[in-house]
């Protein structure tokens, strides 16, 4: 049937979608993933230390400078 054909890349090669096309995607994730996360341990330490929001502040920054390193490390040089 005719839908059932895959589809081809607009440049011949075959590649479709293209190799690299969810790096977007996954860096976006980590830097959301790494603030939320850390912005969660920094809740729950403002709640036991009994403070005013100080430790959320210094998870989420922890957490994006975190998610920054991910991205940098795992998609930032191309394979060769």
């Amino acid at each position: 049937m005719a839908g059932d054909q895959t589809p081809h890349s607009p440049d011949g090669t075959g590649d479709y979608p293209p190799p690299n096309a969810g790096q977007g995607w996954t860096a976006l994730a980590y830097l959301i993933a790494g603030m939320l996360v850390w912005g969660l341990i920094g809740w729950l330490v403002d709640r036991w230390l009994e403070t005013d929001g100080v430790a959320i502040g210094i998870g989420v920054v922890l957490g994006a400078a975190g998610g920054i390193y991910l991205v940098i490390r795992r998609l930032g040089a191309p394979p060769n």
